[in-house]
């Protein structure tokens, strides 16, 4: 069995508008001691990240304290979701979810994030066959790999969890990379 602790990113500095390097708010970097707390007892042997620095700062502080190394990948960063701000995120978020093609201009649909996403965790778990791996993620990328692998999780599972910083998911999978246990930490 191979277990993937997904970690979406601590509370971020909402007033940085540069997705990529969007920092942790004061509380994030707080916050990020609970997650160094969690992942303290599980045995990790590899800690993995978007590249986008709220993403790694969440989880180098545990990275750090065990003497691990972050490896970002490409391809676990959060959607792009176009060339602008979006001031209605949440109307934004029904669209997509409820049309998982639906893009503006510049941007990733949720088909687009999961598939990459997706594509990303089968190499790592290829790589990481029988080990406890740290991946840090963001919020959509984390839901688009939730409904892959249990397709009812959906719109109000998403919207539930959107103001849930830090949030840790627990995956199991099997020698053929069936997902055949979820867990989800929203508590830590």
């Amino acid at each position: 069995m191979t277990t993937v602790f997904f970690v979406r990113h601590a509370e971020p500095n909402y007033d940085n508008r540069d997705d990529r390097l969007r920092e942790l708010s004061p509380r994030g970097l707080e916050d990020r001691k609970r997650v160094t707390a969690f992942l303290a007892r599980k045995q990790i042997d590899a800690v993995l990240s978007s590249p986008y620095k709220r993403a790694v700062d969440t989880v180098r502080d545990f990275a750090d304290r065990y003497g691990l190394s972050v490896r970002t990948v490409e391809d676990f960063r959060e959607r792009k979701v176009g060339q602008s701000w979006i001031e209605d995120f949440t109307a934004f978020s029904r669209k997509q979810w409820a049309d998982f093609s639906y893009k503006r201009p510049g941007g990733e649909c949720l088909q687009e994030v999961q598939d990459r996403n997706i594509a990303a965790l089968k190499a790592v778990l290829e790589q990481y066959r029988g080990k406890n791996i740290v991946i840090g993620t963001h919020g959509t990328a984390l839901c688009t790999i939730l409904h892959y692998y249990r397709p009812g999780f959906g719109y109000d599972d998403f919207v539930r969890i959107k103001d849930v910083m830090p949030w840790i998911v627990e995956c199991t999978f099997d020698e053929n990379q069936n997902c055949v246990q979820i867990r989800s930490y929203e508590q830590m």
